[in-house]
């Protein structure tokens, strides 16, 4: 059997031998919009939950937007104009809109990459600015939420008089799903507050996972920072399996965002009936698999189906190597999972990136790694708690010869753009 996996932007190929048994995990991706601009447009006019965008717009002076960074296939460049426009014909001058890329932690957009995020006659036109979260000077403090979370987001957000998020919705390893409340709430939040965020606090809860919505105590968490940082409006959308627009969901946060998820959900969920011994999966393809960092969750969706004890392969691009210096500096200084978590739970403060080093270490916790990434150095293979191999191919020929007879494979080609389950299991619903 022959299946092609989503790799950077070309895509990889593999085979598996007949003596397998061999499923196929494929996300009910729904059909692009045959008019995305006018679903767009009739969604800002008519929202879920809220009056339309142009309305909100009337009598405010400013309006600040935040659009996803580049590690994310966010349509910002289709969704973008129509928005601008509506802020526009609600008395808004082009002056008063800032677009903001939500970086998070992450570095600041290049200039090449703005193009590519937002487009030229964006940059032409308005404002656009990186959020830095290491930058404390420039994040409004806004108190501490109900279980002690600094609340610090990006100044030029909350300065503005009307605050709205563009996104779209996947299931999200610690989230449940993306979109929405997330945006601003870690996108543009200070460095303390994504620290506190993604301390073990959250990531080690059994709720804090794939699918898990709305009784998630992360999501709860985010929901309570965003009604702080008085999120106004947002413009989600559901993704194609070409990246394209399959509907779009914008309106009140908090209304919009769980129609959304409602939606997402039943595209997404795949299901196997028993765990399998090996499961084949990758990070999505560009510009997900960029970076190990990001590849990670990848490997957290193949966990929720792989048998205790059996092994989940890798296969990610990684061209910009393992990811920034404190989650490199994190992979190089654990010799194993163990250590690792064994640290972190007596650890007082929280380093920068080490929660994706601790869902990592959690999901090895359950099941061997293996990896195909060869964008990672070869002096940071050996940092994985795994084999890393030199092609696909020989990984998958390793890997199916150590299954058991009458074994199970699964292969998820789309890697955390599918919901996998086990049949049978309950994930929190709305």
């Amino acid at each position: 059997m022959r299946i092609r996996l989503a790799f950077d932007k070309t895509g990889k190929e593999i085979e598996l031998p007949d003596s397998v048994s061999t499923q196929v995990l494929e996300p009910r991706f729904a059909d692009s919009l045959p008019d995305e601009g006018g679903a767009i447009a009739a969604a800002l006019d008519h929202p879920i939950g809220s009056p339309s965008l142009t309305d909100l717009a009337r009598g405010k002076k400013s309006a600040a937007i935040a659009v996803c960074d580049i590690t994310r296939p966010a349509p910002n460049r289709v969704v973008l104009p129509h928005v601008t426009a509506a802020l526009e014909r609600g008395g808004i001058p082009r002056s008063g809109i800032r677009i903001l890329i939500a970086t998070g932690l992450h570095r600041e957009a290049t200039p090449a990459e703005l193009q590519e995020i937002v487009g030229p006659e964006m940059l032409a036109r308005y404002s656009v600015d990186s959020h830095r979260a290491r930058v404390e000077a420039e994040q409004s403090h806004l108190g501490e939420t109900k279980s002690g979370t600094p609340v610090y987001t990006d100044r030029r957000m909350i300065e503005a008089d009307l605050h709205i998020t563009l996104g779209f919705i996947e299931p999200h390893l610690m989230a449940g799903f993306s979109g929405g409340r997330k945006v601003l709430s870690i996108g543009l939040a200070g460095e303390k507050t994504i620290k506190r965020l993604h301390s073990p606090l959250f990531m080690r809860d059994r709720q804090a996972t794939e699918g898990s919505f709305p009784d998630n105590p992360l999501h709860r968490e985010l929901l309570e920072i965003a009604a702080k940082a008085r999120h106004d409006f947002m413009v989600d959308v559901a993704l194609t399996r070409t990246r394209g627009i399959a509907a779009v969901f914008a309106g009140d946060p908090l209304k919009a965002h769980a129609a959304g998820v409602e939606f997402v959900r039943e595209t997404t969920l795949a299901g196997v009936d028993e765990p399998a011994d090996l499961v084949i999966t990758t990070s999505g393809g560009y510009p997900l698999d960029l970076t190990f960092y990001q590849a990670v969750k990848g490997i957290t969706a193949a966990a929720h189906v792989v048998k205790p004890g059996g092994t989940i392969l890798l296969v990610a691009a990684c061209t910009e190597g393992v990811g920034g210096p404190e989650f490199r500096g994190i992979m190089r200084g654990s010799t194993d999972w163990k250590m690792l978590l064994r640290e972190l739970e007596t650890k007082p403060t929280v380093t920068v990136d080490q929660w994706q080093a601790e869902k990592l270490a959690m999901v090895a916790e359950k099941a061997k790694l293996a990896y195909y990434v060869p964008g990672v150095p070869a002096e940071d293979r050996r940092n994985l708690w795994g084999p890393a191999y030199d092609t696909p191919q020989e990984a998958v020929d390793a890997l199916v010869a150590a299954v058991p007879h009458r074994g199970q494979v699964v292969v998820i080609p789309e890697g955390p753009y599918v919901f996998s389950q086990l049949a049978g299991t309950a994930v929190a619903a709305g």
